[in-house]
């Protein structure tokens, strides 16, 4: 037996008057995608926003629907739709902000299981990596400098 030890390095700013410009803005444009998500089932609203590499923002919120698996999460939605719209960008960063419409979310967010494999896809398609940035309503910030942090054994085109 060998032992395999994996480790993440991930860092957490206590707002966002800790982040660059560049950062705060993206995250006000997540924030304003999250305000329209449509979450009339779980009340838990998410917006996103990703920075491509040829200066576009691209926005999504979660899209629910009564019939639960038809749904789609806010980072899959701006995913999806910058490699639609913009099939030859690379996605820089990301921002996301979630929260429940029932009480005030103050600790971090991170992106499902779906959304991060999603995100690989396009983290490996692209050969670069993507900061991620993620919160709650208000509070603490955190950032992953790549995807591989918050899934470190990655399920890609390699194991097909």
């Amino acid at each position: 037996m060998k032992e395999l030890k994996i480790e993440s390095t991930l860092y957490v700013y206590d707002n966002l008057n800790e982040l660059d410009k560049d950062v705060i803005s993206l995250m006000h444009k997540a924030s304003e995608a999250r305000d329209n998500a449509y979450a009339p089932y779980s009340k838990f609203n998410v917006g996103a926003a990703l920075l491509l590499d040829n200066g576009e923002v691209i926005t999504g919120s979660n899209q629910e629907n009564a019939s639960y698996p038809s749904g789609l999460c806010a980072e899959r939605t701006a995913i999806y739709y910058s490699g639609a719209k913009y099939p030859k960008a690379k996605i820089l960063k990301m921002a996301i902000i979630a929260g429940s419409t029932k009480s005030q979310t103050t600790e971090p967010i991170p992106p499902c299981g779906a959304c991060r494999q999603s995100i690989a896809e396009y983290e490996v398609k692209q050969d670069l990596p993507i900061e991620i940035f993620f919160m709650g309503e208000v509070g603490k910030v955190v950032k992953s400098n790549s995807l591989a942090n918050l899934l470190p054994l990655v399920f890609d085109k390699s194991a097909l």
